[in-house]
């Protein structure tokens, strides 16, 4: 047995990218509490770090002709990254934007490596406009290009560096896409739509005449699709059928390409080339272990091509693939702070009925101690999003408890990412508190299951997750043995008046509108039921949230406080939506073992 503090010391080395050469791949991994860049040489070579901040460093892109990288880094978990140049060979750090008040949202190189464009909020808190700026450029040399009027996110150059794709997001299952001409100053609109629409994971493809991307564009699930620059037309490549296909990556000198298909949460890799715009002459498939992968960098020529893999039993570890052979190498090791791996627990994928027939899909994790009599106490585990997916990834949280005798449930209710567009909509404003009934048809599947001990059931959850158990714990006070909010919305109200601005709009469209639904927000949200609340609750969050402010968390204690509810709170002064230091992250797990020690 090994204390949380070891599990939490479970290393992960993900988002890599290959160096021009090829000959090093770099990429993020946490071994000294924060993400920070790190480099190897060869596969399962002693990897060398390159940063060495307290704060998290969350992307690194090599340049495509220069020993350099670009590297994103906020402050406190403020969310408003900088972009950085980092020499590998000689330690030297720039910071490129210099506007620390300001979100930078990294948009790629350019072919020659000369310039980077990029999506921030500068000029206007609640807007992002778009921005390139030189290599050797600092601060407010940056050109901003185009104004912008929402959530603009810069998805790449196009071969010949004269154009930008762009993406504006009106919420997470309506987006439009649109190219930037950077020699006109023109942004054009190509998938002009009514209703909700998704169009992500957008790439060029050969030649800089069609754009690939996933769209659910006239179907449930995402689909391959060619969208044709000169007539707009958007073609089918490879439908998703059943299952959705979640991303696509393609070189355009090549037409080297692979997609991934989301099955009921498990990822599954296609390979291939383009013969032709709309047909994919497939490669050998590569074999990966069951999980989930993704975050796609081709090497030189694209013949080969990194991505991170991770399973339930498997920590977070970046591969490699040669594309027209399908051989897969594992090129880190990221520790597993000397817990035995064969002692990680995978999942049961189940389906359990909900209060109108559907069948809601879960990973069920039961120990290995369980004796089937009924005397195992479990963890309700709610994803945030909502248009979110708990999918088979590595938590070392959820081994340690699975190793310490308590269950992990986690569902995929409606309103989850994964299922299809219908699926995704289910809980859209009035509809809210459906979802919260699934959680109560869980607890029922639960109770009904040989290993669950019925009387020690508790809800945890992040962000909305932790909406969903403060909506738990009020609406059905009756089964719950205690609840764990992290970073939850307690208030719809004060959520979106406090959230920021570049979020709010975002927001409304799943949640409701301040000026429209006020009456509604206000009977859904926990905060105004608190007196149904029964169970001892732990409430944890980051004074610099930007997302769900840490007053959600300070008016949830009070209010449950005068109800005599047992309530312990833990607030960490430099965190933002989450944690990302390892210091922080132990004390706040050792305290939920604590709590679960003391109440079930």
């Amino acid at each position: 047995m090994y204390d949380i503090e070891r599990y939490l010391n479970i290393r992960s080395a993900y988002g890599a990218s290959f160096s021009p050469s090829g000959e090093t791949l770099s990429f993020l991994m946490d071994t000294t509490g924060t993400s920070q860049v790190w480099s190897v040489d060869a596969p399962g070579a002693w990897p060398e770090q390159h940063t060495f901040y307290d704060e998290r460093v969350t992307f690194a892109s090599w340049s495509p002709e220069r020993r350099e990288l670009a590297f994103g880094m906020d402050e406190g978990g403020n969310e408003r990254a900088q972009l950085y140049l980092l020499g590998p060979d000689t330690g030297e750090v720039t910071n490129l934007t210099q506007r620390p008040d300001a979100k930078h949202r990294w948009g790629g190189w350019s072919h020659d490596g000369d310039r980077f464009a990029f999506a921030s909020n500068r000029r206007d808190n609640s807007v992002f406009d778009i921005y390139v700026q030189g290599r050797d450029e600092v601060g407010n040399d940056a050109e901003l290009v185009h104004e912008g009027d929402g959530w603009l996110t810069v998805g790449g150059w196009s071969p010949d560096d004269t154009k930008l794709v762009v993406t504006e997001a009106y919420s997470n299952f309506d987006q439009d896409v649109y190219v930037f001409d950077l020699e006109a100053g023109e942004l054009t609109h190509l998938t002009p739509h009514e209703g909700t629409i998704r169009y992500q994971s957008v790439s060029w493809g050969p030649a800089g005449e069609n754009l690939y991307l996933v769209t659910d564009d006239g179907s449930d699930t995402l689909y391959l699709a060619r969208l044709n620059l000169e007539t707009r037309e958007l073609t089918t490549v490879e439908e998703g059928g059943e299952w959705e296909l979640d991303g696509v990556a393609i070189d355009h000198d090549t037409g080297h390409l692979v997609y991934s298909q989301n099955v009921d949460g498990y990822t599954e890799l296609t390979t291939g080339r383009l013969a032709n715009p709309d047909t994919i002459e497939a490669f050998p498939q590569p074999e990966l272990s069951q999980g989930i992968a993704g975050g796609v960098s081709f090497g030189p020529d694209a013949e080969q091509f990194a991505l991170t893999v991770t399973g339930s039993a498997d920590n977070t570890n970046v591969y490699v693939v040669e594309m027209e052979t399908g051989d897969v190498e594992r090129w880190t090791y990221a520790a597993t702070a000397g817990i035995p791996r064969e002692t990680f627990v995978e999942p049961e994928l189940v389906h359990y009925p909900t209060f109108d027939g559907r069948q809601i899909p879960a990973f069920f994790t039961l120990p290995e101690t369980d004796t089937g009599h009924g005397e195992t106490p479990v963890i309700v585990d709610i994803h945030g999003g909502p248009e979110s997916q708990r999918r088979p990834s590595f938590s070392g949280v959820k081994q340690y408890l699975v190793n310490n005798g308590y269950a992990v449930f986690e569902p995929n209710v409606r309103g989850s990412a994964g299922y299809g567009k219908a699926y995704g909509h289910l809980d859209d404003v009035e509809n809210r508190m459906d979802s919260v009934k699934d959680i109560q048809a869980a607890v029922e599947w639960l109770h009904d299951h040989p290993a669950v001990d019925a009387e020690r059931v508790v809800a945890m959850g992040g962000s909305y997750g932790g909406f969903m158990v403060l909506a738990a714990l009020t609406e059905y006070p009756e089964l719950w043995a205690a609840g764990i909010d992290i970073v939850g919305i307690a208030n719809f109200v004060t959520f979106l008046e406090n959230t920021g601005d570049w979020r709010r709009e975002l927001r409304e469209a799943e949640y409701g509108s301040l000026e429209e639904d006020r009456e509604f927000l206000e009977s859904i949200s926990p905060i105004n039921n608190i007196e149904s609340i029964q169970a001892p609750l732990f409430v944890l969050h980051g004074a610099n949230d930007p997302r769900v402010p840490v007053s959600e968390a300070e008016q949830i204690v009070e209010k449950a406080r005068e109800q005599d509810v047992p309530v312990r709170k833990l607030v960490f002064d430099d965190e933002g939506h989450g944690f990302s230091k390892l210091e922080n992250r132990v004390q706040a797990y050792t305290e939920i073992v604590d709590f679960l020690e003391e109440h079930v």
